[in-house]
């Protein structure tokens, strides 16, 4: 199945191209104090380095808005600033420099104080994202559905949009994210039809990391599967390094992005005769490091491990006291079952490094290219 993504408007955050058939980008949040900038700049470091490319800080006060500037000056990727109601945040984000900010104008206040937002953000020609949230809308737009609704929270972007768009602004990216999937789904289908901004896709409050990685891919992965979306956050009740690598999978899943080791392993049966579930596991955590794309198979037996082996770009068939080593779709060797960890954290990582010496393509199955920004981190 080819995807065939939405025709959007093209901004930049940063470095980080979005829209206008850029790849899905990946963002996601700290949660460390913004104003505590030596674990914050950390916490961006190890979300970097699984394959973020935006991070969103959050502007409490006036001490987080001028500890944005510092962030921003170290920080490997992009910077958005999250900020409510306080027009005066937005300024002194700006002034100290960031590369976006998530704002609803419409809490912002006057006219006045939007405008004085929208000027700053014209003469640095950086975008704004409206994020629109189903448990945070207008009275009067609650009042006029009786609930969060995906046609109030569409309402409600416009809303915001026109706003900025009276101002002349346009570089703007929306959100509309609710907990429930199919109003998630909903919502953003009916903005995908009634504008060409860019949206970010996303499940807010999604849970846990099972039933929020569950909810996410469903409802991501349904949007993305029909073209809508352009930047993608996982909200999960967890660790953001998890976020970014649940991310990851989905876009994978859909062939819209690729980056990193790709285990492809057999589910538990009678057959097995290797601890495929322990040896997966560990080669994904150990190889989690790698940013060249890659398939590797881990299987059970030889029923059918040797036909699938082949299909990856490298992988063991394990059974009967041996591995049977394939790379490229040809058998090399046999090992014996007790060295296959090992022995595959070794070629991956040899692989790995022809890639980055140009010896091997960098580009991914299917010639799908890494993102620029996977260059840095």
């Amino acid at each position: 199945m080819k995807i065939e993504r939405k025709k959007t408007r093209r901004i930049m955050v940063g470095s980080v191209p979005i829209g206008d058939g850029a790849p899905v980008a990946v963002q996601s949040m700290t949660v460390n104090d913004t104003r505590n900038i030596p674990a914050t700049l950390e916490e961006i470091q190890q979300l970097a380095s699984v394959g973020c490319e935006i991070i969103r800080l959050a502007v409490v006060d006036m001490e987080a808005a001028e500890a944005v500037g510092k962030i921003r000056k170290q920080s490997p990727i992009p910077v958005i600033a999250d900020i409510h109601f306080d027009y005066h945040l937005a300024l002194k984000v700006l002034e100290g420099g960031v590369d976006a900010i998530r704002i609803n104008p419409g809490n912002i206040g006057s006219q006045e104080k939007v405008r004085a937002i929208v000027d700053r953000m014209k003469d640095k020609g950086l975008p704004i994202r409206i994020g629109v949230n189903a448990g945070s809308l207008e009275r009067d737009l609650l009042e006029q559905y009786g609930h969060p609704v995906p046609e109030a929270m569409v309402e409600s972007a416009l809303r915001h949009v026109q706003l900025l768009e009276k101002e002349g602004f346009y570089d703007i990216k929306i959100s509309l994210k609710a907990s429930n999937v199919p109003d998630t789904i909903d919502a953003y289908t009916l903005m995908s039809e009634r504008c060409d901004y860019p949206l970010h896709i996303g499940v807010s409050e999604a849970g846990p990391l099972l039933s929020g990685t569950v909810k996410s891919a469903v409802g991501l992965g349904y949007l993305l599967a029909h073209g809508i979306g352009d930047t993608i956050r996982v909200s999960l009740a967890a660790d953001p390094v998890e976020e970014v690598k649940v991310a990851w999978g989905i876009l994978k899943s859909l062939n819209l992005r690729q980056r990193g080791v790709n285990v492809i392993a057999c589910p538990t049966c009678g057959r097995l005769e290797i601890d495929v579930v322990g040896i997966a596991q560990r080669v994904e955590e150990r190889l989690a490091h790698i940013k060249e794309t890659m398939d590797v198979s881990i299987l059970g037996c030889v029923v059918n491990g040797i036909g699938e082996g082949k299909e990856a770009d490298l992988g063991i068939a394990g059974g009967q006291g041996v591995g049977i080593y394939f790379e490229n779709g040809e058998v090399v060797k046999k090992i014996k079952d007790t060295d296959i960890e090992e022995f595959i954290i070794q070629q991956v990582e040899a692989r790995a490094q022809n890639m980055r010496d140009g010896k091997i393509p960098a580009s991914g199955k299917n010639g799908l290219p890494m993102h620029p920004a996977m260059g840095r981190s």
